[in-house]
């Protein structure tokens, strides 16, 4: 099934479930997740339990681009909203994201750690 252009508006929330991901390969699909949004989207995240060492992760690779906000904190039910704000960042930190643009092509965020 191929993805379709859709019109893209601020609230647009793509859900991302992170129970059905391998361990293995969950935070490296999480980041290329967060990193094909454009800015004013959300990518609303389940888990069964709090991840704080990828929110330091995420903290630590893009900043303040990236906003956490806890929907859920119940045990086993953890839902956190990653919305992607580029007017957070500085001008020097515009340039370092390349402007804003995505990475791969994709059109997204800029959120690359290049």
């Amino acid at each position: 099934m191929a993805c379709s252009d859709e019109a893209i508006t601020e609230d647009k929330i793509y859900e991302f479930d992170a129970r059905g991901i391998s361990c293995r390969v969950r935070h490296a699909a999480i980041f290329g997740a967060l990193e094909s949004l454009s800015d004013g989207e959300v990518m609303r995240f389940a888990n069964d339990h709090d991840p704080l060492p990828l929110l330091q992760q995420i903290s630590h690779r893009y900043g303040p681009q990236v906003q956490v906000n806890y929907v859920s904190r119940e045990p086993g039910n953890i839902v956190i909203d990653f919305r992607i704000s580029l007017e957070a960042l500085t001008p020097e930190m515009r340039e370092a994201a390349g402007g804003g643009g995505g990475c791969g092509g994709g059109g997204g965020s800029g959120c690359c750690s290049h």
